[in-house]
């Protein structure tokens, strides 16, 4: 049986969002080391993914991901330390919140229906 799942999205003053797309994105390239290919690994578009990048730059004190143009040597991306903080910070908002939810989860799950409808 798949546990049901929890996401969190953090809706910021400025208007920007950070939730589990974002995070995951961050991951990916600090994984990759390039956000053409986290893009690959999400099965999403390059364009998207840098779209996401720049929102999220755009929408801290300093950037997550630090970009560098292509070259002999290719580009490449890395998570910057602000990007890491990002990441540990939501990782644990996420855990906290699926912890102390935990009863309510099994409510819930006494409540659907366990099989798909014919």
């Amino acid at each position: 049986m798949v546990d049901n799942r929890l996401s969190i999205r953090l809706d910021l003053v400025s208007g920007s969002r950070i939730g589990p797309g974002k995070i995951a994105l961050l991951e990916a390239i600090r994984k990759t080391g390039s956000i053409s290919a986290a893009a690959r690994q999400l099965g999403m578009s390059y364009r998207r993914a840098w779209l996401l990048v720049e929102e999220l730059n755009d929408s801290l004190r300093e950037p997550a991901v630090a970009a560098a143009t292509g070259g002999r040597r290719g580009g490449g991306a890395s998570v910057t330390a602000v990007g890491e903080q990002l990441i540990t910070i939501y990782r644990s908002i996420e855990r906290i919140a699926h912890k102390s939810a935990n009863e309510e989860f099994r409510a819930v799950n006494r409540l659907i229906r366990k099989s798909a409808r014919p």
